[in-house]
This record gives C-alpha cells, structure tokens and sequence, in this order.
C-alpha cells in the first residue's frame, strides 16, 4: 500500500477498525519507517524485546507489555530519535523441547528413538512455524520493530557470544563443575535453577519414628516428610550442646529396614526446640544434609533414578515410583513397629515451573556459576551514576534483597535443545577441556551432552544482538546500553538480575537505563488467568472484535506502572467508544475542508475565542501528554488525551466550530479550517503511539506533510497560542452553558424550547466578555430573550444557577407546568421518603449491623446518605413552586 492510497479514498461513514487496520502494517514495514536512520546527527534510543519463547502463541501479557514497548517508541521516533527496537525470540529449553516431545509422543515417536541430530532439526522446524505465528501476532498489534535485525537466541553470533562467556567464566573460576544438590524435576529430566521452582503449600504429613541404638534398648526420635529417602540415610545430628543427646555422641545407630549402621554426629544446623532435636541426614537427597555430610565426611547414597523411581540401592523397594514406595514403606515401618506417629502438616513443596512435577533435592554432578562475584560487583552499579533505574523505584530494593542473598547457579540442563555446553572430556584420561571450539584430536574426546540455562544466553539479550563480542560492532558502539526494558515484576530474578551482573561483567555498563516494572493481567474478579480455570483471553479474539487500537489503549491506560491489570470487556468497548468519537470528528472536520490543502493552513489570521481556547488547551496537553509519557505514565497521559479529545475538542470546540463553518464569512471559516486542521494534526501525533492505525488513516487524509505520521514530528508548546483570557472566559461561557442545560434537564425543558435567560454579572468586564461571545450563548441555550447586565433584577418564579463572576436566572412562567410539576415531585418525594425509611430500617436491625460484612453496611450508609439528600432536594424544590 502507499501513501497516495491514503489521499484518494475517503473516510468510510463507520468506524471499521478491521478495515482501517488489514494493509497499514504493510505500508509500515515496506515503508522501513520503523528501521534504524543513517543520521549519525541523531540521539539513538535502543529497546529490546524480552523475546518470547517460541512455544505458542503469545498471549495477553505479552499484548501489554509489547504495547508499552512500542509506545515509547513510536514517540522517540518522533522526538527526532534514532530508534531501535530490536525484535528476537527465545529457543526456550525446557519448555520447547517439552512441546516438541509432546508432539512425537502423539505420533507414537520419542527424542531417543530419532536421535539428537534429528530431534533437533524437528524442533527447529518448530521454531520457525510457532516463529511465524510470533510476527503474525506482532503485526495485528501494529508494534514498531526493526526486523532487519530480528535475533533468536540460537542463532549463531548469539551462540558465539554464549561460548565465550562461558569460557570466559570459567577461566576465572566463576563457571565450576561438581557434584551438588540441585533441584530435579523427575517429568522433564533435567536440573532447575532455584527460581524455576515454584512453590505451593500441600496437605502432607510428618512421620515420626524411632531409630535403634546399637547394643542398647535405647532408641533415638526422629521425624520426616519424605521417608522414602530414609533409605539414603548416612546419620543421625544432634545439637552438640542438647544436654539429652551428651551420652549417644559418637554412639551407633542402625538405620530400619536397610540395617545400616550409622554414627550419631553434633552440628550446629540441628535446631534443639525443633521436634525431638535430633535429625535423619540424608546428604544425597537433601541440600542442608548435603552440607552436614561435608563436614562430617558422610557417604553420599543416592536412591532414586532420574525418573524419580528407585534405584539398586533402595533394596527391594527397587522400581517403585517414589511416591508409590513411600506408602510401602510406611506400612512396613509400621509393622516394625518403629513408625509409631503420623500428623499432619502443611508445608511449602517445590513444584517445576515447567512441568508442575514435585521437584526432587537430588545429588547429581552439574555446572554451577559461583554467584557471589557477580551479585558484589552488580550490587556496587547501583550506588554510581551508571546504575539502572527500576520504575516504580521500589523494585530495586526487591531486585538488590535476591542479589544480596544469591546462591550458586546451576547452569546445566539435561536437554539436546539449547546451547550445549563447550567442554569436553578425554576418553582416556577424564580430562576436562572448555573451549570455544573443539580440541583439535576431537576423535579423544566427547562433548558434555548437556545444555545450558535458557537464562544463560537470554541473560546476555542486550548485548549480544547488538554484536557483541565484537566490541568493534556498529551497532554495539551505537545502541549500547539500551535505554529502556520493559518486563513483569515476575522475572526480575529470572532475567533482570541476570542482564544486569552479565552486562556489568562483561561490557562493564549497565545493559539499560531503565527498567519499566509492570504487573500481570488478570481476569476481571483480580484471578490470575490460566488454562484450569478456562478465564484466560486471547489478544487476537479481543483484535478481532474491536481493533488493536481499542486494546492497545485498554492496556495502556488501564494501570499504573508495578501495578496489576484487570481485564474488563467493557472498558475494551469503552475505547472502542473512544476511538469511534475520534474517528466521528476527524470525519464531520475532514467534511469542511474539502479543498482545504496544507498550504492554506493560516494560524495568524483573527481568532474566535473558541479558536484562543482550544489552542491553549492544546498547548497544555501537549505538555501533560509528554510529560507522562516520558515518565512511562501511560494512563495519566491517556486521562488528558481523553479528557481533551471527547470533552474539549469534540463536545465543545467542533460544535463551536460549526457557527463559523456554516455562516457567510469566508475569512472566519478558513481560520476555523487552520484551526481545525493544525489542532487535528498535533491530536493524531499526540494520540499516534496510543493508537496508530486510527491516527495514521486520519492523518493521512488531514492536510499534511510527510510520508507517514510514523515519522511525522513530535507536537511541540507554541508559545505564541497561549491565552490565559481566552481560557478563563471560555471556562465561564461553558459553565453558563453546562448550567442551562442542567436546569433544563431539572424541568425537562428540551433545548427545542426557548426560555427567558437573565445572567446578572459582577462587573462591566464580565458584561462586555460575555456580550462579545453572546452568539455562543444564542446557540447553546436557545433564549428567546438573553439579558446580560450587572443589575438584573431577581424574578419572582426562576430557577438560579451561580458561575465564577455572575448568577443566571431562568423564569419558570412559560417553562412549566406548576400543578404537573408539583404532582411529579410529591410522587418522587414519597418514592425517596420510602427508601430512607427502608434503609434506616435495615441499619437499626443490630443484627444486621453486627453481623454483615463491614462492605455492605457502608453500602446501605452510604445509600442512606445519598436517599436523604435526594429527599432533601424534592422537598427544597417543592417548597420553591408551592411559595
């Protein structure tokens, strides 16, 4: 589509947003209005999408956090900088390669069966569909990127730049191997960081049972969770100062059902007030019994497999699942008589964040990023000058407790999809051997089979698209820092921390500037949307029903910045109505300036007052409109343009706009045409980022200059529009008009009808101000007689309203009718008494007052106040047509 498409169709006499919206992308991205510039004059801004996973289609949380991201954008461009926003997606590891199985397991296939090379070209084939549904998303919501530099977090200057901070980290002894206890999830078969684990409280039990002492009828009390581990059991800890446990020190305790003997060991860890004060230590299979272990030099016996079923050395119970060989071994216990307690207890279980599978503490042997290091060195950026801002503020302190408290990282996952590991082991001699590339004699080694965290290369985002290692890059000397991020509150450990200590590490420079904090959508009840209870909302179905620039406007208008979102239907309508208004007044405008060309436009011609007025007013949103958006304050900014379009320009100049629009004065109808125009023009450039299919086709049909209001400048404060006067004398000639037309409402007075209209002024000023803008007066109170003057005598029957500098009055002779008004108003007064006397009913019942939820009974005190008021009112104004 170009752009003379846009000059020789006119605006449809309905708002169809599907219409407006289906070919202006295209125009867009083959227009290269969202590329970088080749103007090294200008400031460059840089924003990098938080790449989705490209594992299905993107939902509405990506929808805002997306449209903030465009937003900002689309208004830098405009401000005269050199944007980039820079589009990618994420390979997504666990996550993917759990789709992907998923799909072999229902054509009866799996991963082992095809082997590594074909799995992985299977899922690379998967990448690009669900890639291709990315974009396609990406384009319904009109967002802004630059795809000549679309990145995917495996492509190959991404995995170079992978390799060497790996390598690098290991060379500093910041990247070890060991054998630790990490976190397992038995579905997926892989390790999990700390913060892939999610928590939820689960109705478990303790199970408590007593050890024997070898040679001795004595026994010592022990309690567990999980007694299927038992099985690994290595030895009993005490308190070294637990005055109970002094004799059995160094003592031997054979473990139930294995036989084992085991030492009784003292350790500080062990908590004296907790149960009976002495604990089971199971170092394979627990992280703080791994610790003890250490320090007492304790076996390590593993006993379940990587499934979570149990292995050789869980004896007889070998196979079992380990939830299927805890109930066995729980009877048995019983039947020995050693498990003689089982209470209930709720506690925090770890559930993968990928699969939902109760995660295991399991031994294994892993990669690990010694953390410490890089949180110091992260903590110290944010006492400088280069440090990042969170917005809102308080999520640095949220950011720097994780940092502060950080432990090691395992980085390795027991996955084909994703960067595998760059270290190889000697087939001979176990020598381990990291590099960025293989050894030269590779037929002597094998490659670590594992991959990295998807976070590892993700964490590297910022930089790495833009080049890096090449520090020589362009774009990296150019776009580097970024200036802005914008994520949920949810990934701030996940991949804010994360980019923060890697950028610092390896660029030394914060990877952005600003780091805009957003909450999650949830449905409209305040639930957190999900598949299980069937609320969630898909972007595209909300697209298809009422436009991206209704959503687009929701999402951004509808919270404040860390804050959740609420998803109503109805306020989606309601910019729906929104954008319909704007699209109803740019039509009726666009109608009265057929022939009207952007050279014609003349601003310094005579002014109306309403031309002085909306001009300032103009001016002033202007300045609020920047102002918020600047500071990501999407929905104060949003209030202005909103208050400024449906209220002032719409409901109030435009209808003022039509006096001189159809009367005879030529001169005065092509300044309301410059009027009309410019201020049209600097609205749809303001309203742009907002909204920019429905601010593009208007302004492509408006007067103008350019190719694109895409590229279009920035609306500026003209200083020389500013007109305090204007401003104040409009506000009194609108509060006279919104009075008439209240007490017209009050007597049911059609604006038809004409009424006496007598406006007693304060001084001459005010006389003449008002004398002088009497035609607006004319046309919107429709008087059949209009009096203005400082000593207008107050009539005997009127209805009175009072406005800043003078007082109106409207005779009720001819307005009227006395007895049928009387009549309508004791029946709304016998309406109004009956709920009062309803509702103090319900107050005085103690019962009710004492018993209903506090909400209620400030609704009915609340009713009861506004039901008297109203009582009040029919009474004052009966007592008026009665006197």
């Amino acid at each position: 589509m170009a752009s003379e498409d846009y000059t020789t169709r006119s605006m449809s006499s309905k708002y169809n947003p599907n219409e407006i919206e289906k070919d202006m992308y295209r125009f867009w991205v083959e227009g290269k209005f969202f590329e970088t510039t080749d103007e090294k004059e200008k400031e460059p801004f840089t924003i990098v999408i938080p790449p989705p996973n490209v594992t299905g289609r993107l939902h509405l949380g990506h929808a805002w956090d997306t449209t903030m991201q465009d937003t900002i954008s689309r208004m830098k461009r405009m401000q005269g900088y050199d944007v980039l926003w820079l589009p990618g997606m994420d390979h997504a590891g666990i996550a993917t390669q759990a789709k992907v199985e998923a799909k072999l397991k229902e054509q009866g296939e799996n991963r082992h069966d095809l082997g590594r090379e074909k799995f992985l070209d299977i899922s690379w084939d998967w990448k690009e569909e669900y890639a291709d549904f990315i974009r396609s998303q990406w384009e319904k919501l009109g967002l802004g990127l630059d795809y000549s530099r679309e990145r995917f977090t495996l492509d190959s200057g991404l995995s170079d730049a992978v390799r060497e901070v790996f390598v690098t980290l290991y060379e500093k002894g910041l990247i070890y191997r060991g054998e630790y206890i990490i976190n397992w999830d038995p579905d997926t078969q892989t390790a999990l960081s700390d913060i892939e684990v999610e928590y939820a409280e689960v109705q478990g039990k303790f199970y408590h049972m007593r050890y024997p002492i070898k040679d001795s009828d004595e026994t010592i009390e022990i309690a567990t969770t999980r007694p299927e581990t038992m099985l690994g059991d290595t030895a009993v800890a005490v308190h070294p100062d637990d005055e109970r446990y002094q004799h059995l020190l160094g003592k031997t305790v054979v473990l139930p059902i294995v036989g084992r003997e085991m030492e009784i060991v003292a350790d500080t860890y062990v908590d004296m007030e907790m149960g009976s004060g002495a604990v089971k230590i199971t170092p394979a299979h627990d992280p703080n019994d791994f610790e003890i272990g250490n320090r007492h030099d304790l076996e390590r016996i593993l006993v379940m497999n990587e499934d979570g079923s149990m292995n050789e050395n869980a004896g007889h119970y070998q196979g079992m699942d380990r939830f299927e060989c805890r109930k066995q071994i729980v009877n048995d216990l019983q039947e020995q008589g050693v498990l003689f307690d089982i209470e209930e207890h709720v506690h925090q279980v770890g559930h993968s964040e990928r699969s939902g599978a109760v995660v295991e503490p399991y031994l294994s042997t892993q990669w690990f990023v010694h953390m410490q290091p890089l949180a110091d060195d992260a903590i110290g950026l944010q006492d400088g000058d280069g440090k990042v801002h969170f917005v809102p503020d308080r999520f640095e302190r949220t950011y720097l407790h994780w940092m502060e408290n950080i432990r090691d990282w395992c980085i390795s996952r027991q996955l084909w999809w994703g960067h595998r590991i760059p270290a190889w082991y000697h087939k001979e001699t176990g020598e381990i051997y990291v590099g960025k590339v293989a050894p030269a004699d590779i037929e002597n080694w094998e490659q670590d089979e594992d991959v990295l965290d998807t976070w590892f290369s993700s964490a590297l985002w910022p930089f790495s698209t833009m080049g890096w290692p090449d520090e020589d890059s362009e774009d990296f000397k150019r776009y580097f820092p970024t200036d802005v991020l914008v994520t949920g509150y949810d990934i701030i450990f996940f991949w804010v921390a994360r980019m923060i200590f890697q950028s610092k590490q390896f660029t030394g420079k914060r990877p952005f500037k600003d780091v805009l904090i957003h909450g999650l959508i949830r449905d409209s009840e305040g639930r957190k949307m999900s598949k299980s209870l069937g609320n969630g909302v898909d972007p595209m179905d909300v697209i298809d029903q009422y436009g991206a620039d209704s959503l687009r406007y929701f999402l951004l208008t509808g919270s404040t910045p860390g804050q959740d979102l609420r998803f109503h239907w109805q306020k989606v309508e309601s910019t729906w109505n929104f954008a319909n208004k704007v699209w109803n007044a740019s039509r009726f405008s666009l109608m009265n300036m057929e022939n009207f060309a952007y050279e014609d436009i003349d601003l310094n011609r005579e002014k109306s007052l309403a031309d002085k007025w909306i001009l300032t007013r103009l001016n002033e949103t202007i300045e609020h409109v920047t102002k918020n958006t600047n500071k990501y304050e999407f929905g104060e900014a949003g209030r202005h343009l909103y208050n400024f379009i449906w209220d002032e320009l719409c409901d109030w100049y435009i209808e003022m706009a039509k006096l001189p629009l159809y009367g005879d004065d030529e001169q005065q109808q092509q300044t309301t045409r410059s009027v009309l125009a410019y201020v049209l023009d600097q609205t749809m450039r303001m309203l742009h980022p907002y909204m920019p299919f429905i601010t593009e086709e208007i302004w492509q049909q408006l007067p103008h200059k350019g190719e694109s209001i895409t590229v279009a400048n920035w609306p500026e404060i003209k200083p020389a529009f500013h007109d305090e006067v204007a401003s104040n004398e409009m506000k009194r000639l609108v509060s006279i008009i919104k009075s008439v037309r209240n007490i017209r409402s009050e007597v049911d007075t059609p604006l038809s009808k004409q009424i006496k209209l007598y406006i007693r002024t304060e001084n001459d000023a005010i006389t003449n101000e008002l004398e002088k803008n009497r035609s607006y007066l004319d046309h919107f109170c429709n008087p059949s007689e209009l009096v203005i003057t400082t000593d207008v005598e107050t009539p005997e029957k009127a209805m009175s309203a009072v406005v800043t500098g003078a007082e109106l009055f409207l005779p009720l002779e001819g307005l009227i009718n006395f007895d049928k008004e009387i009549e309508r108003l004791e029946k709304e007064l016998t309406k109004w008494t009956r709920e009062v006397e309803r509702v103090q009913k319900k107050l005085a019942n103690e019962g009710f007052v004492n018993k209903a939820p506090e909400h209620v009974v400030d609704e009915e005190r609340q009713k009861e106040s506004d039901y008297l008021e109203k009582q009040a009112k029919v009474k004052a104004r009966l007592a008026e047509l009665r006197s």
